[in-house]
């Protein structure tokens, strides 16, 4: 038997463990970047509503309130 086995198995798992720690930290890394961006993302819609909700409604143009009485029309049959 090869006398060595055991430690090329011990010296791989160990490759195999410090590629995992470094794949988690870069992916905690990412993740953390991420974090702030959604962070930076919440406050700025946060204070854009709080500016919304300080402002009076607004007039839609187009909008004016229609008057269904016709007066001309009532007055021609008035009129004959």
């Amino acid at each position: 038997m090869y006398q060595y086995t055991n430690e090329d198995v011990a010296f791989e798992r160990l490759k195999d463990l410090q590629r995992e720690m470094e794949n988690s930290r870069m992916a905690a890394n990412s993740l953390a970047g991420l974090g702030a961006l959604i962070r930076n993302l919440a406050a700025r819609a946060w204070w854009l509503a709080g500016l919304a909700m300080r402002r009076a409604p607004r007039r839609r143009p187009g909008r004016e309130p229609v008057d269904y009485e016709d007066t001309e029309a009532s007055d021609a049959s008035e009129a004959a």
